[in-house]
């Protein structure tokens, strides 16, 4: 004769203690994402997390031309009469952003808008005066001087 240490009703609550403890486990081993940030061409669109992120905190300034220099892993087709389009995590606008041209500083001030359009033609600009066929394009975040985040894009010229 077998005896039942708990009741069906017992069991189910005891069942679903353990789903939920097992669920929350799971959780709590994930790493938190960074933020995204997107390109937009046309139709196309890519987004990316950061190639190099340290919770919001600064970069160390020895990985920072290493972070600049990473082969971008999204890739987007631009043609020079294109409106290329970024998109960026509120988090990042509230910090400011700036853009990177070849691990180039492309501009002076930080941007501080979520959204923001700017035409294809910036850039595949050379120094030789033939338009590049290929640009490493950097979405940088920065608090003041500090790097916080770099998210890296491939922009390919279209014939």
């Amino acid at each position: 004769m077998t005896v039942a240490f708990f009741s069906g009703k017992g069991r189910r609550i005891g069942v679903a203690l353990g789903a939920v403890s097992a669920g929350l486990l799971v959780l709590s081993a994930c790493d938190k994402p960074t933020p995204l940030a997107t390109v937009t061409v046309g139709s196309d669109s890519v987004n990316s997390e950061a190639a190099c992120y340290n919770d919001g905190d600064a970069i160390k300034e020895s990985l920072i031309q290493g972070c600049l220099n990473k082969k971008p892993e999204k890739t987007i087709k631009v043609a020079m009469d294109d409106k290329v389009r970024f998109g960026v995590d509120p988090e990042i606008a509230h910090n400011g952003w700036t853009l990177f041209i070849n691990g180039q500083q492309a501009e002076q001030e930080p941007f501080k808008g979520t959204y923001r359009t700017i035409p294809g033609n910036a850039f595949f600009a050379s120094q030789t005066g033939a338009p590049a066929k290929k640009t490493q394009v950097s979405i940088v975040e920065a608090k003041g001087k500090r790097l916080t985040g770099i998210w890296q894009f491939e922009f390919v010229k279209k014939s």
